[in-house]
C-alpha cells in the first residue's frame, strides 16, 4: 500500500515527529510513504518525496516541516479538485494522511465527501481551536515560549515602571493568551471570548498601582475586541484562500489607549512567529508521535474519514466531518479562575 502525507497551513513545532511517527509505523506495515510537499499545492502539481528510514532519521526534535507547507486550497485553484483525483490516481496514492488546522481538514473533509478522497486527519495547530481534541500539538511549545517571554518581560518592566503588552497569537480564540498568562503571572489578560472596555482595563492597571505596584503586564490574544472599536484588528483587509485575514496589531492599539487612559509609560512586544518555531517540547513530541502512530493505523484500516483526537490521556477517532462544527473556545471558567489574579 502506497500512504501520502501532507502537512497544511501555517507550521507548527511537533510536524516533523508526526511524520516519522507515520514512516516509522507505516513501513513496519510493510506500507510505503510518499511526503506531498507544500501541502495542496504538492498534490496538485505532482511534487512529492520518498520517506523512508532515512529520511526521517533526526527530525524528530526539529520544528517547522521537511516535507513543507502552504496555504493552498484545493478548491480555489482552477481545476483543483479534479488534479488532487487525479493525482492520487496516477502516483498509485492509495491512502492520504492530511496533517493540519481547520482549514487543511476543512478541505480533507470537503474532498472525502466530493471525490471519496480516502483521508486521514491529524489535527494541528499552535493555537489549539480544533473541535472534539483536548490539545492539538504545536500548542504546548507556543505557550512554553511565550510564557519564558513573560517571565523576561517582569524584570524589565519592574526595572522601568512600565506596563508592558504582550501580543500573542490564537487568531479567534484566547488558549495562548489564557495558558501563558496564568503561567507567567499576567495581570490582565484580554482574549476574543470576553469583549472588554477599556476603561475597565484601566481602571484594574490603576487599581494595581494604588496598592503600590509601579509596573503591569497585559497578555493579548491577537484576536481581542476592544468594545470601544468593537472588531478584531487586522494587518489588512486582504483575505487568503481560506478567507482569513490576518490579524495583527491589537497589541499596539491597547498600549496607546493604556498611556492615554493611565499616564504610566506602556511597551508592547509581538511574539509573532516566535510562536511556531524551534525545538517541540517533550509534550508536542509525544502527542504527535502519538497521532501520526494512530493515522498510520487507519491507513492500513483503510477506515477513512476519520481524524485522530486526544481525550483525557488516551487517542481516540472521530468522523473528519466534525471539523465543521467549528472553533473550539476556552474554557471560560478557567478564564475565571485566572481573572482572580488580575490587577
Amino acid at each position: 500500500m502506497k500512504v501520502g502525507i501532507l502537512t497544511g497551513g501555517g507550521d507548527a513545532p511537533g510536524l516533523n515527529a508526526v511524520i516519522r511517527a507515520v514512516v516509522r509505523r507505516s513501513i513496519n506495515y510493510g506500507n510505503e510513504v510518499i511526503g506531498v510537499r507544500h501541502g495542496w499545492d504538492g498534490l496538485i502539481n505532482g511534487s512529492y518525496v520518498h520517506l523512508d528510514l532515512n529520511a526521517v532519521s533526526g527530525i524528530l526534535p526539529r520544528g517547522g516541516t521537511v516535507i513543507g507547507t502552504s496555504r493552498v486550497n484545493p478548491y480555489k485553484v482552477k481545476d483543483g479538485v479534479k488534479k488532487v483525483k487525479e493525482s492520487m490516481e496516477r502516483n498509485g496514492l492509495e491512502a492520504l494522511i492530511a496533517v493540519g488546522g481547520e482549514d487543511t481538514l476543512g478541505a480533507a473533509y470537503s474532498l472525502y465527501r466530493d471525490i471519496s478522497l480516502p483521508v486521514i486527519g491529524v489535527p494541528k495547530t499552535i493555537d489549539n481551536d480544533i473541535p472534539c481534541t483536548d490539545y492539538t500539538f504545536g500548542f504546548d511549545t507556543a505557550v512554553n515560549i511565550a510564557t519564558e517571554a513573560i517571565d523576561r518581560l517582569h524584570t524589565t518592566a519592574e526595572s522601568h515602571d512600565r506596563i508592558m503588552v504582550v501580543e500573542v497569537m490564537g487568531r479567534h480564540t484566547g488558549w495562548i493568551a489564557l495558558h501563558s498568562g496564568m503561567a507567567g503571572g499576567a495581570d490582565c489578560i484580554l482574549v476574543p471570548e470576553r469583549p472588554f472596555r477599556m476603561d475597565d482595563v484601566a481602571e484594574l492597571i490603576n487599581r494595581r498601582h494604588r496598592r503600590g505596584k509601579s509596573f503591569s503586564i497585559v497578555v493579548v490574544a491577537e484576536g481581542a475586541v476592544p468594545q470601544e472599536i468593537g472588531t478584531e484588528v487586522k494587518v489588512s483587509e486582504e483575505v487568503d484562500s481560506f478567507g482569513h485575514v490576518r490579524l495583527g496589531g491589537v497589541g499596539y492599539y491597547i498600549a496607546k489607549r493604556l498611556e492615554e487612559l493611565t499616564g504610566f509609560e506602556t511597551r508592547t512586544v509581538v511574539l509573532g512567529h516566535l510562536q511556531r518555531g524551534g525545538t517541540p517540547t517533550a509534550f508536542d513530541r509525544v502527542l504527535a508521535t502519538r497521532f501520526g502512530v494512530a493515522a498510520a493505523d487507519l491507513a492500513f484500516q483503510k477506515d477513512f474519514g476519520k481524524m485522530v483526537v486526544l481525550r483525557g490521556n488516551r487517542i481516540y477517532t472521530e468522523r473528519l466531518e466534525r471539523i465543521t462544527e467549528g472553533i473550539k473556545k476556552i474554557d471560560l471558567e478557567l478564564y475565571d479562575l485566572a481573572s482572580v489574579f488580575f490587577g
